[in-house]
């Protein structure tokens, strides 16, 4: 026998616009009764995550995260969020961080429970982790992002299995970090995901001065141009996790900011300088490109050309000619 929170009663006291603001999310646009996000289930810079709070329901226009959930309550939303976590416990989840007072319902067996919502089959799994250095793949695709020689420090091998929509199940590697709420961002050449719900990644340095940056990628740039910087870094990794990024970054003296130059970062920015005292935009350091990465692979893309022909001009005196 165990006891249950009351699934009628919170869908009933909990709003979930209330609970999104609780986890640190803010719609990027509100229009009649519709709220739209960034969606939190997965990678994405157009907000399509649709919430009516008023009939209590939302849908993921962009698609489904990994847990394959796209629409329906706000048990719905928990259970794709907190993926892959039981029924009990999201239920306790909700309450915890909508901070309502719900009653138990009454002790029932787990099995009953079961059948009124089968339990669902987690559609990946990750198998192991692994240092960065065996996987030749992973190696290349890190060395052409120029960002190679740092990530020793900040990346892993992620090594993982996926259930597609035929129930066949797939083997995958990329290069992949933890975030603070239990899920793994990965990357190769051909994905960009997260396994598990999005959150943020905190590495401590410095406790005056903060490093904020919307992508992982545009960090371990910026730590190739700054490598011994003691600054304490936060990744976003979502910009639907500004709130949560804005909240961090008030106890510090000085905060940067590296946002992509498209409008949903410059959005971002304008909010943030307003909102932290203290905060300022540090994006010019790649004016002209879009983000901190692009910038960086175009300078080693220069200095490869560059290169050669200062050698061919070297060993050919002839060929320099005087202007």
């Amino acid at each position: 026998m165990s006891v249950f929170l009351n699934v009628n009663e919170i869908k009933e006291k909990v709003s979930l616009l209330d609970l999104l603001k609780n986890l640190g999310f803010t719609p990027q646009k509100v229009s009649g009764g519709e709220h739209f996000f960034l969606s939190m289930l997965r990678e994405e810079y157009t907000p399509s995550l649709c919430v009516n709070d008023k009939l209590g329901v939302w849908f993921d226009h962009g698609g489904a995260g990994v847990s394959g959930i796209r629409s329906g309550s706000i048990i719905d939303f928990a259970l794709a969020y907190w993926y892959p976590s039981g029924f009990p416990e999201v239920l306790h989840k909700i309450v915890e961080y909508a901070n309502v007072s719900v009653d138990p319902s009454e002790s029932i067996s787990a099995g009953k429970v079961q059948s009124e919502r089968p339990a669902r089959v987690p559609r990946y799994e990750i198998e192991r982790m692994e240092e960065l250095g065996s996987n030749l793949a992973i190696s290349a695709y890190l060395d052409s992002r120029g960002i190679g020689a740092v990530s020793k420090e900040h990346l892993y091998e992620v090594y993982y299995s996926v259930l597609d929509d035929k129930n066949r199940l797939r083997n995958f590697f990329a290069a992949g970090w933890p975030n603070e709420n239990g899920g793994w961002e990965v990357r190769n050449k051909h994905f960009k995901g997260c396994l598990g719900h999005k959150g943020v990644s905190f590495l401590e340095g410095s406790a005056k001065r903060l490093c904020v940056f919307e992508g992982y990628f545009d960090f371990l740039s910026w730590r190739v141009e700054h490598e011994k910087d003691p600054a304490s870094v936060l990744v976003l990794n979502s910009l639907s996790l500004l709130q949560t990024a804005k909240a961090r970054a008030a106890k510090f003296d000085v905060v940067e900011l590296y946002f992509d130059h498209d409008r949903a970062g410059r959005v971002a920015t304008g909010e943030f300088v307003a909102d932290v005292e203290l905060s300022r935009d540090c994006s010019w350091v790649y004016a002209g490109f879009k983000d901190y990465n692009e910038k960086l692979v175009a300078s080693l893309r220069f200095e490869h050309k560059v290169a050669p022909a200062l050698s061919v001009t070297a060993n050919n005196p002839g060929l320099a000619v005087e202007r």
